[in-house]
């Protein structure tokens, strides 16, 4: 079934966006970070009170009967007010005139960075079904634009290189005992180790629950993580240019990696370019992700262009930033950056790999949460059982506090806790592709979704990311090693205490 999607409501940012001449805070927001990404249009609104039922943080003011509104001091971006609005009353900041410019320069080295979930859901915006897999043509769509190409697995892959080792030794430090300073970091994170892939869940800890901001895996996002590689590294090794001339798009399913990429501290490039050159000292501040575009976002801007993906080749050769495993492909899906990390993490833990790479326990897309126990019968145990627990939070506004209550009470209960503030994860991010309620009504697009990419997983030669040659290449030629003094500078970042 394919149906034509519904169209929302965007607006551009504005000057005053940014808070760059107001104070350093405006309540808990900080100068640089984007305010009023999602808003509710008083004039369309019918008071029907679906949103507030879904927001995740309670930040839309408002009842039954009575006009909404988004309390930005609250609101953690996640856009599951928008994709949940029966009345399409909710609206989204948008970067697509931005970006347009940005290819329109031909002195910059655009690069698009897709998530995972993209490729499963962009069809949707040309008239294909829910879960039509389009890696190979939404990026030559991409290349016809003008952009280099850069795929979030890749950079996921990275991540799981550098979270899973945090995680590994966080284990052997908290639960073996070992010494040395390889885990002096460790000592300042405890157990239980959180995620930090998704923005909603870093920015609802912040501000919420600030006593577990100390368990977060300090590992940037993927699309952080991958935006800066894309100023540090391929500059000069892949592109041949001044770092400044690089402009990195993120292409996402998510609404809040707008506001992510907008974190003063996300300027990683340009910081350590200042220190170790090459540009000059007085060049003024750029991030590490210039723009984000949603799903919908991106198949606006094709649609500007005339390009329509489908009608392009389904064969596409996987090189340089574009090569990935199935490991990173699953990031799309709730449970799946656990699955990710704990086949990277056997290898580590246990001297050999994981006979079978599908953690199925984990996958998290018909529950709130789920909880596994993985018996591993470790060396340093001389054999005996070590049994990690671990837990995936699948929707923020459905199990969130239960599980960090839990935690207060008994902080042994889990090694190790995805959380994903959407449910089913970013496959039903706020800036997918809305289908209208008659395919909402008759297909279960969360699962549709997560289906296939799960299957591209299956599929893949190559599904642990210990195994992406890219990967590899950047540790040797570059990093040295996983949690390297490198790359805790250039991939790893800290958090902010707010409060209300």
């Amino acid at each position: 079934m394919s149906a034509k999607t519904i169209r929302i409501k965007t607006f551009n940012p504005t000057a005053d966006s940014f808070g760059l001449n107001g104070p350093d805070f405006v309540g808990n927001i900080r100068k640089g970070e984007l305010r009023g990404i999602i808003k509710i249009n008083q004039d369309l609104c019918e008071a029907c009170d679906t949103c507030r039922k879904v927001c995740p943080v309670d930040a839309i003011q408002g009842h039954l009967g009575a006009k909404h509104k988004i309390d930005d001091q609250r609101c953690v971006t996640c856009g599951q007010c928008l994709i949940s609005c029966p009345f399409n009353a909710i609206e989204q900041m948008s970067f697509v005139d931005t970006v347009d410019k940005m290819l329109a320069d031909k002195s910059n080295v655009v690069v698009a960075h897709p998530s995972p979930a993209v490729r499963v859901s962009i069809a949707e915006e040309f008239g294909g079904k829910p879960g039509d897999l389009t890696t190979d043509q939404m990026m030559n769509a991409f290349e016809k634009l003008g952009f280099k190409t850069y795929d979030v697995n890749s950079s996921a892959d990275q991540t799981i290189m550098e979270e899973g080792t945090e995680f590994v030794r966080k284990v052997q430090y908290w639960v073996l005992g070992k010494r040395g300073p390889e885990f002096e970091r460790a000592a300042h994170h405890p157990l239980p180790h959180f995620t930090s892939c998704c923005p909603a869940w870093v920015r609802n800890a912040e501000t919420f629950n600030a006593d577990f901001l100390p368990h977060l895996s300090t590992a940037k996002s993927p699309i952080q993580m991958g935006g800066v590689l894309a100023k540090v590294w391929a500059p000069k090794f892949l592109y041949n240019t001044d770092p400044r001339n690089v402009k990195v798009v993120a292409i996402t399913p998510c609404t809040a990696k707008i506001l992510e990429a907008s974190r003063p501290e996300m300027d990683t490039a340009w910081r350590h370019h200042i220190k170790a050159g090459p540009i000059p000292a007085d060049t003024p501040r750029f991030p590490d992700v210039d723009a984000v575009l949603t799903a919908r976002d991106i198949a606006e801007l094709l649609r500007r262009h005339n390009i329509n993906p489908l009608t392009l080749p389904k064969e596409r050769k996987r090189e340089n930033l574009d090569v990935y495993t199935g490991a990173g492909t699953i990031f799309g899906c709730s449970g799946g950056v656990m699955e990710a990390a704990l086949r990277t993490a056997y290898r580590v833990l246990m001297g050999k790999e994981l006979d079978n790479a599908d953690i199925i326990p984990v996958r998290g897309l018909d529950n709130s949460y789920v909880e596994a126990k993985i018996p591993l019968a470790l060396p340093e145990l001389n054999g005996k059982t070590f049994e990690l627990r671990v837990c995936v939070v699948n929707g923020a506004n459905q199990a969130l506090e239960h599980v960090l209550d839990e935690l207060r009470g008994n902080p042994n209960r889990w090694h190790f806790i995805e959380v994903m503030n959407c449910p089913g994860g970013c496959v039903n991010g706020g800036g997918q592709p809305i289908q209208p309620a008659h395919v909402r009504a008759t297909i279960d697009l969360r699962a549709v979704r997560a289906a296939v990419l799960y299957n591209d997983d299956r599929n893949d030669d190559l599904r642990k990311s210990q195994d992406n040659s890219a990967v590899r290449m950047l540790y040797d030629e570059f990093f040295g090693y996983p949690n390297s003094e490198k790359a805790h500078h250039i991939l790893h970042t800290s958090y902010v205490k707010r409060g209300l």
